[in-house]
């Protein structure tokens, strides 16, 4: 147990591709080559935390309000694509009203609409996402709230692109300006109720935003210049933006599950790509597990220690087994202890 979960969080929390390890290990004298320590992941993964990967899913798709978002992969064997082919790695995950965070990646090989809603069957309520039309064709009972955070780096883009002397007072600098008060108006609701902050926002927050979009209105750029560019993000996506007024748990924007995704951006950066389909989900169920435990002040190395220690033997007696690895069953011990 200790030996795999050594390598899942060498790989998937360090950042560190196998064939490193495996120089690392011969150095050390040991032989243990990259195939090997590939088929270990792939094997625990499948057996042991896929399990408690799909009851995570079934919580997460019982929650009223959820985030969304994908980054490409590259997968080097699939059938019927070339090795250059641009894959997926989608993210959902809980928002900050949920009681247990849970953070899930499902890789597919495309980015259509389909594999949000395949993989969302049974959720209804709210889903954070940023722009991509696909989120916009999902079932009637999934309800897209647009990310400001977005609209807001878009102006500052339409800030930067200018020259210095050019920016004061510019038009994108007004944007961008409606944009920072709204957040600055988040900031202070932060620790309020839903309920509260749902009045607060409609006092302080819609004017704010009415104000924009009758200003935008009376704009015009190239349209594909950086402003042109932000001012139709801002009428294009105005059906989206706007809902986040319409209950006190949704968020201003989408950052949370851009901030989930990191991890997997960063450790691509290392590993680049994935070898098969098979590696690629693979993937995703581990780094699945590591994040949600991460998010739930969990010690990703001491969880999955434990998870791969336990599960064989709860197995055999348990058909539910798997519940019982969730994080909110785990031992103290195997918690972040924080100085």
């Amino acid at each position: 147990a200790e030996a795999v979960a050594y390598l899942a969080a060498q790989k998937f929390v360090m950042y560190s591709p196998l064939y490193r390890l495996q120089q690392e290990f011969e150095r050390q004298g040991l032989k243990l080559s990259r195939q090997t320590m590939a088929n270990w992941l792939l094997n625990i993964s499948e057996k042991w935390l896929r399990p408690v990967y799909d009851t995570l899913r079934e919580q997460l798709c019982k929650e009223p309000v959820l985030h969304a978002d994908e980054t490409t992969l590259q997968v080097l064997k699939e059938p019927g694509r070339s090795s250059t082919s641009k894959s997926y790695m989608w993210l959902y995950r809980t928002s900050g009203c949920a009681k247990q965070a849970i953070v899930l990646y499902e890789y597919r090989p495309t980015r259509r609409a389909e594999n949000a809603a395949a993989f969302l069957e049974g959720f209804s309520g709210w889903l954070h996402a940023d722009g991509y039309a696909g989120y916009h064709r999902l079932p009637e009972n999934i309800r897209v709230v647009g990310c400001w955070a977005h609209l807001r780096r878009k102006f500052d883009e339409a800030v930067n692109a200018l020259p210095k002397e050019q920016q004061v007072g510019c038009t994108a600098l007004e944007g961008l300006q409606y944009c920072n008060i709204l957040f600055a108006i988040e900031k202070e609701l932060a620790d309020l109720p839903p309920e509260e902050r749902y009045i607060q926002r409609l006092a302080r927050s819609k004017p704010v935003m009415d104000a924009l979009l009758a200003w935008a209105e009376t704009k015009t750029a190239p349209p594909k210049s950086s402003l042109g560019k932000a001012l139709y993000y801002l009428r294009e996506q105005w059906p989206y933006l706007k809902r986040f007024l319409e209950d006190g748990r949704l968020e201003i924007s989408n950052n949370r599950a851009e901030r989930s995704i990191k991890p997997f951006v960063m450790g691509r950066k290392n590993w680049l790509f994935a070898n098969t389909e098979g590696g690629a989900q693979s993937s995703a169920i581990v780094y699945s597990l590591i994040e949600t435990a991460r998010e739930n002040n969990l010690d990703p190395y001491r969880y999955l220690v434990h998870v791969f220690s336990k599960a064989p033997g709860l197995a055999v007696t348990d058909k539910n087994w798997a519940a019982k690895l969730l994080p909110e069953n785990i031992p103290p011990e195997c918690c972040i202890t924080k100085k």
